[in-house]
């Protein structure tokens, strides 16, 4: 206890860490912030924490199948492919109303992602959902049951 007193701690708790506080101020005619009015890090479990996540680089690659869930033309594509099947680029631009240049690019994009898979059937190419263009849909949904 006569540590955290000297290190000029405002409290400790029962194993010793320090808890610093700090006061933070604001000017109370704007309107308040998410944020605390009172710095207080609990550094034991900060850094804990923050040692368990995973580098950058992997956030990054986790990170990359949700891309497909940030435009609204590569979620109506995965939609329609989740309740078509099997689509070529022709029906899934007619489905979702977009250019077919557009929707090529952006099946060209959820493929490169993971999302989907295509295969040659004669002179069209067909395309279909992988489990993770499955996967993002119900992630979707729920989403979707969020916002409602």
């Amino acid at each position: 206890m006569k540590d955290c007193v000297r290190a000029g701690a405002d409290r400790c708790d029962q194993l010793g860490n320090i808890r610093i506080s700090v006061r933070m101020s604001y000017n109370r005619v704007m309107a308040p912030r998410d944020t605390c009015d009172l710095l207080c890090l609990d550094l034991p479990k900060a850094e804990a924490i923050r040692n368990a996540l995973p580098s950058q680089a992997e956030l990054d690659a986790a990170s990359d199948p949700f891309k497909a869930l940030t435009d609204p033309t590569r979620l109506a594509i995965l939609l329609a492919l989740a309740d078509g099947g099997t689509c070529c680029v022709c029906d899934l631009s007619w489905i979702v109303g977009r250019d077919e240049k557009l929707v090529s690019h952006h099946v060209r994009l959820l493929k490169s992602l993971g999302a989907l898979r295509s295969h040659r059937d004669g002179r069209m190419v067909m395309y279909e959902l992988k489990p993770l263009g499955a996967a993002l849909v119900a992630a979707a949904a729920v989403f979707g049951e969020q916002t409602t």
